[in-house]
């Protein structure tokens, strides 16, 4: 009895040093999104179901709640790779930066933030918004300006016949909101699906499906980074897009399980809710690779804003050459 715990100890032993070296064998890879949302499920579900694992990454995962704080993380080489929107590449590079990072993998295809407002309204018209307050998020970022492009595209105009407020951060927006400010404003998911669940607002419309597709979410690290390690770029893009897969063949509901360890707190029932809506707006790229066309709406909304981009080309700011080679 007593040899047969040995040999048992011992292969317990053995298991946990295997367990261990595998771990210890994981490339790591500093991660910094510019917010925590559904919206970016695909990134979750890589890391939840254990595809950067089998693609041998480990991902340490930071919120730099905003933009500026995920690129500043990049610059600084405190991130290796840093998921953002990409208007903010565009304007390091219209500073004339040329040791600047390249996005290396579009992750969303439109906007995923969706218009809530105070009281109910199952006839909603994108012209009931005339005369009335919009938070729209932190002026030059890009859930502030894609709602502008589709308000201006309805004939609203800040300042003419509607209020766009574009002095609050983004992730300010709701307790803003919340506290009484503004007639209507924009949320991103899971926020917006718990806001309503708790009776606070009512969903109006989607930003992305009104704005159409723009590349808005994307991948990023340096040329530094990108040229040092070009095998674990193509392993995490594998892993994101071995995720993308797994969300075409599965419910809402099984998408919801795969992402619950990532959103403690939030209720499965907004979680699935949330999927869905994603799903309902074909949020996510089916692929890594931006195209060109996709870029040129990026610049259009840009400069819908009144922001001056001119010069900046395809070339300055995405390097598909890992995304085309999976």
């Amino acid at each position: 009895m007593k040899k047969f715990i040995t040999i048992f100890l011992a292969v317990i032993m053995c298991l946990f040093c295997f367990t261990a070296c595998k771990k210890n064998n994981l490339t790591k890879i500093r991660l910094n999104e510019v917010t925590h949302s559904i919206f970016y499920a695909p990134l979750y579900l890589a890391i939840n179901l254990g595809y950067m694992e089998e693609e041998g990454l480990e991902i340490d995962l930071t919120n730099g709640g905003g933009s500026d704080v995920s690129m500043s993380a990049l610059l600084s080489n405190s991130a290796d790779i840093s998921l953002l929107g990409p208007e903010t590449l565009v304007y390091v590079v219209k500073e004339g930066s040329t040791n600047h990072p390249m996005v290396f993998g579009q992750l969303t295809k439109r906007d995923g933030s969706f218009l809530i407002g105070r009281s109910e309204n199952s006839n909603f018209n994108w012209l009931d918004l005339k005369n009335k307050y919009i938070l729209g998020g932190r002026e030059g970022g890009m859930p502030a300006m894609t709602l502008e492009y589709v308000l201006n595209s309805k004939g609203l105009v800040d300042g003419e016949n509607m209020t766009f407020d574009t002095s609050i951060k983004f992730d300010l927006i709701t307790p803003t909101f919340e506290g009484g400010t503004g007639d209507y404003c924009t949320m991103f998911e899971p926020v917006a699906s718990t806001y309503v669940q708790q009776g606070k607002g009512y969903y109006m419309a989607s930003v992305g499906e009104e704005c159409g597709e723009v590349p808005f979410t994307c991948f990023m690290a340096t040329n530094n980074y990108l040229s040092k390690n070009p095998e674990t770029i193509k392993a995490f893009l594998r892993a994101v897009n071995k995720a993308y897969n797994y969300m075409q063949t599965h419910t809402a509901e099984e998408i919801a399980n795969g992402l619950i360890a990532s959103f403690d707190g939030t209720s499965i029932e907004s979680i699935t809710s949330a999927v869905a809506k994603y799903i309902e707006i074909d949020a996510w790229s089916s692929s890594p690779a931006m195209t060109k066309s996709a870029f040129n709406k990026l610049i259009a909304i840009i400069e819908n804003a009144g922001i001056d981009v001119s010069g900046v080309k395809f070339e300055d700011v995405v390097d598909n050459s890992f995304a085309l080679s999976l």
